[in-house]
């Protein structure tokens, strides 16, 4: 996977808008108007701030099924993320939660988007949603049959959750790649907003060989000059909200604080403010 070619840089910061609660979800609050503004404030800051790529995931759907999502999600989510495109000029991703990879991949293709998210695309994992079994067979085959290209970020002992046996990060990370055939792969900590461990990122790093290893959580502008010590590329949603909590929106000062120093740590110098990230309309 070329992080250069799809992001415009080969150390890519993804943040992500956490969509508020969709049809069907406990929280639902019927009116889907809401989403879809809120979802276009979110992605706006997130591309003026200097983001390199958005990822859209159904976030506050919470509690998750652990297999597919309502068809209600999938069209929800299919027109949001179109609303999104249409907004901003950055590559954006799919995570649909908690692991409908096929939805993901299936929205991605109807939008064109450039890559999805799979929490869990090969072992099996223990989860509050119970048991998940990564399809990386049948997901691998859908991408094919629908003729795209779209790139697969795929979690390695994902978050909220313990791997069926004791797996070592080494073999998990190399599985992921050789048997799953992920595009790049992403670590994290134990839970949202816990960060990953150095020592965990430069195994991780050290077994990916030439695939992308991303920091999937708990990065913030205290500790990602450490972090990127050992990863190509950073997903970042809680540390660029407001007061840093995941509830509220992303907050564009937290944004661009972030993000500068994350080109500091890469590169010892400021990224330049995108500006052509965000398209303007008439």
């Amino acid at each position: 996977m070329d992080l250069k070619q799809i992001f415009r840089t080969p150390n890519p910061i993804i943040g992500v808008v956490h969509l508020l609660p969709l049809p069907t979800s406990p929280r639902w609050g019927g009116n889907l108007k809401a989403v879809i503004d809120r979802a276009e404030q979110e992605a706006t800051a997130l591309a003026s701030g200097g983001v390199d790529g958005i990822m859209v995931e159904n976030f506050f759907d919470a509690p998750f099924t652990n297999s597919q999502v309502d068809p209600a999600v999938v069209s929800a989510m299919t027109l949001v993320v179109d609303r999104v495109m249409n907004l901003v000029t950055l590559p954006v991703g799919i995570n649909v939660l908690r692991n409908d990879a096929h939805s993901a991949l299936a929205i991605a293709s109807c939008v064109k988007a450039q890559f999805i998210r799979v929490n869990v695309l090969t072992g099996v994992m223990a989860t509050d949603q119970g048991l998940i079994e990564g399809q990386a067979h049948q997901l691998l085959r859908y991408r094919r049959e629908l003729g795209s290209d779209i790139k697969i970020l795929a979690d390695v002992l994902v978050k909220h959750a313990r791997p069926l046996g004791s797996p070592n990060l080494t073999t998990a990370v190399q599985d992921t790649i050789e048997r799953g055939l992920a595009d790049a792969v992403i670590l994290s900590g134990w839970a949202t907003g816990s960060p990953p461990s150095l020592e965990d990122l430069e195994l991780a790093k050290a077994a990916a060989n030439d695939t992308p290893v991303f920091i999937g959580s708990g990065a913030n502008w205290e500790n990602i000059s450490t972090l990127m010590q050992a990863a190509d590329g950073v997903i970042v949603s809680s540390s660029l909200k407001r007061q840093g909590k995941r509830d509220q929106a992303v907050d564009p000062i937290r944004v661009s604080q972030f993000v500068e120093a994350m080109r500091h740590s890469v590169s010892g110098k400021p990224h330049p403010h995108p500006i052509s990230s965000v398209k303007l309309h008439s």
